[in-house]
């Protein structure tokens, strides 16, 4: 669609804010935060009083704060897959927690956020944690690595692989290895050592950070990994450094694409492990490493905004910021995380965390700020990052293909503030399925233990459980035995949803 012919579907702002708005025909620039590991408790916004998160809360102070917004799983991989493609994760193989040499996901050709937004005329990029896979598969980390972000709708990328703590500990630009040096080749191996790099099973004395599980392998910047590498010194991260480094390329594509309507995705490595903040962050929240990245996640959406604010562009910029998943503690490295924790609650009042079927596995932080369209308030609108495929699309005028964001609902009037009604159901995932259909909850019963090596409750049960979400937010209370019809209706309806390929209408 001609950008002078930007236009809102009958759900949107009221014809004469957008007159006033869109007056010389520029679309809004949109600038999606996705935090990593953040949980609903861990802002100051959602009622943190042990960390301070100034800049987050802005955003919570200017547009709307949403108290029932949800990733679309309880784990990485999966959230960012859905959020990108509006197809539930749990309907294709394959998209659990990845390794950090898996091949791509997210099928080029694939309709996606960024290829909707790219065809409404907008430049779009990503920059920071990708975790989607890279290549088609045996993958050689020093040429051109294709297929990336680059062929799935964006145009620029600059990227942390998978997480900070897999190899190759090394950034992507448009495909390549950032610093790479060609007679020092990169080599990656998930199943057996190679090369003769320290890991940190054989030589703890070289780390500075040690594991509590797993995460023994290669040693880089005196931290082990999950997986091997050998090659690539010159390319490889300073963890110190790390939000530093991706904070400055978002402001840059900021700064560089100000002029036209831009897409930015900005995913931000805090605050996932490793947990290895700026020594100017470090010993500020008295909560030990994962405290102190919450301080530095805050900083990075400071700086975006702030860049936004110096270049005029806040009256014409959607700002979306949310969560991956819900929190997690100890989440295999010694970092003080548990020991240091004190009274600050990272799921707020909810129960469970990352890996959860409860709530606090996928309900997470969540704004939207849209400075003089949408209105400062708070939201019980039900929505979830699935939905901004469909949503977006209908601030952009365009048209969905009828095969593509399956899962992804419409709910723009809830976004921006004008409609306290969200989608009217939602199947969260986290291993096993539960359904939210208004005030009730039904989690299908699921074998396996109750906790994982986190600590984490996972949902697990012999047998159904049923809560009543506007009585008891931290599902304590499973009334399962006094429902059962309910408990009956709605386990039939996550097995319709199953089936079927599509719940977009």
């Amino acid at each position: 669609m001609p950008m002078t012919r930007f236009q809102f579907l009958s759900s949107a702002l009221p014809l004469a804010t957008v007159r006033r708005g869109y007056a010389a025909g520029r679309m809004p620039n949109i600038v999606l935060m996705y935090a990593d590991d953040l949980g609903y408790g861990d802002v100051s916004s959602y009622g943190a009083h042990r960390v301070n998160t100034p800049n987050i809360d802005r955003l919570a102070k200017s547009g709307v704060r949403f108290t029932h917004a949800h990733s679309p799983s309880a784990t990485c991989t999966p959230s960012r897959y859905a959020m990108l493609t509006g197809e539930y994760a749990w309907r294709k193989p394959g998209t659990g927690v990845l390794p950090g040499d898996a091949r791509m996901i997210i099928e080029p050709g694939r309709y996606t956020l960024p290829a909707m937004l790219k065809r409404a005329g907008y430049q779009t990029g990503v920059v920071g944690k990708w975790h989607l896979g890279l290549g088609a598969g045996n993958l050689d980390w020093n040429g051109q690595i294709k297929p990336g972000p680059n062929e799935i709708g964006f145009d620029y990328s600059f990227l942390i692989p998978a997480t900070g703590d897999r190899v190759p500990c090394v950034y992507t630009e448009n495909g390549r290895v950032v610093g790479l040096d060609p007679n020092d080749p990169i080599q990656v191996d998930y199943q057996k050592p190679i090369g003769n790099e320290p890991t940190g099973k054989a030589n703890p004395e070289l780390l500075k950070m040690h594991p509590s599980h797993g995460h023994d392998m290669t040693i880089v910047n005196g931290i082990s990994r999950i997986g091997y590498m050998t090659g690539g010194k010159s390319a490889r991260w300073v963890d110190e450094d790390m939000a530093d480094v991706i904070t400055q390329k978002a402001v840059t594509y900021i700064n560089n694409h100000k002029a036209n309507p831009f897409f930015l995705y900005f995913a931000t490595h805090d605050i996932h492990v490793p947990r290895v903040p700026h020594q100017r962050f470090v010993g500020k929240t008295g909560m030990g490493p994962r405290g102190d990245a919450i301080l530095s996640l805050d900083w990075s959406v400071g700086q975006l905004l702030d860049t936004l604010e110096r270049n005029r562009l806040m009256e014409n910029t959607l700002v979306i910021f949310s969560s991956d998943n819900g929190p997690v503690v100890d989440d295999g490295y010694k970092d003080d995380a548990v020991e240091k924790l004190g009274d600050h609650k990272p799921r707020g009042p909810l129960r469970g965390g990352k890996y959860s079927m409860y709530d606090g596995g996928t309900r997470v932080p969540f704004f939207a700020s849209w400075k003089g369209k949408i209105k400062p308030g708070e939201s019980n609108a039900l929505l979830s990052q699935i939905d901004l495929l469909s949503s977006l699309s209908a601030l952009t005028g365009q048209k969905l293909p009828d095969d593509a964001a399956p899962d992804s609902f419409d709910v723009l009037p809830a976004l921006l503030g004008q409609s306290k009604q969200g989608r009217d159901h939602l199947v969260e995932h986290a291993g096993g399925l539960s359904l939210i259909q208004g005030d009730w909850k039904v989690l299908e019963a699921r074998k396996g233990p109750k906790t994982n090596l986190t600590g984490n409750e996972l949902g697990n049960h012999p047998t159904p459980q049923l809560f009543n979400l506007a009585q008891d937010i931290g599902e304590q209370h499973d009334v399962a035995a006094t429902h059962p019809e309910r408990v009956k209706t709605m386990l039939a309806e996550i097995d319709r949803i199953r089936k079927t390929p599509k719940t977009r209408k």
